[in-house]
């Protein structure tokens, strides 16, 4: 089979995403959150942690800390005892409390809106910023690239690349802008229910005519392309 033009990949990549609108037309953003401050901390803590786990953690945590000073001002083995339960707790309570005290210090405690600026927060990268940016803002700035997201663009031949970075500068080709935020939650749940990291559902998939990874991608080469670090299906990279 000849290779796929870059005009038939896009044309391909517009039947995906109008097969992914239908099949998950409510799907948002699965951390809680009601405002962007909260939606910031969630992402952080989320960090090789399912969504459900955070979500539990969460509200006693957003009740306490009410503001990005609260955090900034909070003893280290007190947030980090309160948020044990997700794991690598030390660092992320570490990483929680110098973004508020640079939130407090150079944004007078508000989280700012642009990719430079929350990029420029400790413990936050492009993925953290694209969540708070699309989900939080509205803004369409880029595309969060979660283990999901990584995998099913992979097996839709949509990127060739491992880099998230190179995977978001892809996606974000053949994605019109004012789709990325939706693109990310598209595909983030179609690889929770049909796109799984080991025993992908390619008999039941939606995308199985548009997909050339289709009935191929067998037990062996899933587990050899998932890293040892990498969670299951369910947990979200950021």
């Amino acid at each position: 089979m000849a290779p796929e033009t870059n005009q038939q990949q896009t044309t391909r990549a517009r039947k995906i995403l109008e097969v992914l609108r239908k099949t998950y037309p409510d799907v948002q953003c699965a951390l809680n959150f009601r405002n962007p401050l909260e939606l910031l901390i969630a992402t952080i803590l989320s960090a090789q942690c399912t969504d459900e786990r955070v979500n539990r953690v969460t509200p006693a945590l957003f009740e306490k800390y009410k503001s990005a000073a609260d955090y900034a001002r909070a003893s280290m083995d007190t947030l980090a005892n309160e948020i044990r339960s997700l794991g690598f707790f030390r660092n992320k309570a570490k990483s929680v409390i110098a973004c508020c005290k640079a939130i407090v210090e150079n944004h007078g405690g508000e989280v700012p809106r642009t990719m430079a600026e929350l990029t420029s927060l400790p413990g936050v990268g492009r993925k953290t910023a694209n969540v708070v940016l699309g989900s939080a803002f509205g803004v369409q700035e880029g595309i969060a690239v979660d283990t999901h997201v990584h995998r099913v663009a992979r097996r839709l031949g949509l990127t060739k690349h491992d880099d998230p970075d190179k995977i978001e500068a892809d996606l974000m080709h053949l994605v019109p802008r004012k789709d990325w935020a939706m693109a990310s939650h598209w595909l983030i749940w179609h690889g929770r229910l049909r796109c799984m990291a080991r025993k992908p559902d390619c008999a039941g998939c939606e995308l199985a005519k548009l997909c050339p990874s289709a009935n191929k991608v067998s037990t062996k080469q899933a587990n050899a392309k998932t890293p040892k670090t990498t969670p299951k299906a369910g947990k979200r990279n950021r």
